[in-house]
């Protein structure tokens, strides 16, 4: 599911600055029944740095498209980056088939290999800076020029406040997904009294 978005985040930072200027076009308009989107529409602009919190923070999938038609030039082409990091980080169970996770049947992967992708993002500060994070507000410009606020809340519930993390443990944050097909599914990275990485 939204566990995909990890290695999005991941590729987009490898390949891109955050101030990048993305431009949406008309594939961030996803149709799939309970699908979390913000809302975006083609020519709407954002930097990658605000993409990067809506995708990792409210898991919008159509952040995800822009993304990737944006960083890869195509979305297909990104998917193809996607892979190739897979491969090159030994997740070698993983297929992926979009940059957002909902649902194909050539999109898979495993709990190791999930690990594997999550280790190298928590490498990056900016990746750790992001998933830690309580809240975020930022303008999106239409193409009309004219601009909107988007606050994001982060669907992960340690880092939400909605749940507090067991004595003893702390959860810097993490990633949620959730399909019929995938479940429920949760990545987090934590720490516990005598700062262990989990």
């Amino acid at each position: 599911a939204s566990l995909t978005k990890v290695m999005t985040a991941l590729v987009a930072l490898q390949n891109a600055s955050p101030d990048t200027v993305l431009t949406a076009t008309d594939s961030v308009k996803i149709t799939e029944s309970g699908a979390q989107l913000c809302g975006l529409k083609a020519g709407d602009t954002m930097t990658l740095d605000q993409a990067l919190h809506i995708l990792l923070m409210y898991s919008a999938n159509d952040a995800a498209m822009l993304i990737a038609e944006n960083i890869g030039g195509s979305v297909d082409h990104f998917v193809e980056m996607m892979n190739e990091e897979a491969q090159r980080l030994g997740a070698t169970n993983t297929s992926f088939a979009n940059p957002h996770g909902l649902s194909d049947d050539n999109h898979y992967t495993s709990a190791y290999d999930l690990y594997l992708i999550f280790n190298a993002c928590i490498q990056d500060q900016r990746f750790m800076d992001i998933i830690s994070m309580d809240s975020y507000t930022m303008n999106l410009t239409g193409a009309d020029g004219t601009t909107r606020t988007f606050d994001v809340v982060p669907t992960n519930y340690y880092s939400s406040g909605k749940i507090n993390a067991p004595d003893g443990i702390r959860v810097f944050g993490g990633k949620t997904g959730t399909t019929d097909e995938a479940g429920c599914c949760v990545i987090l990275y934590s720490e516990d009294l005598e700062k262990n990485p989990y």
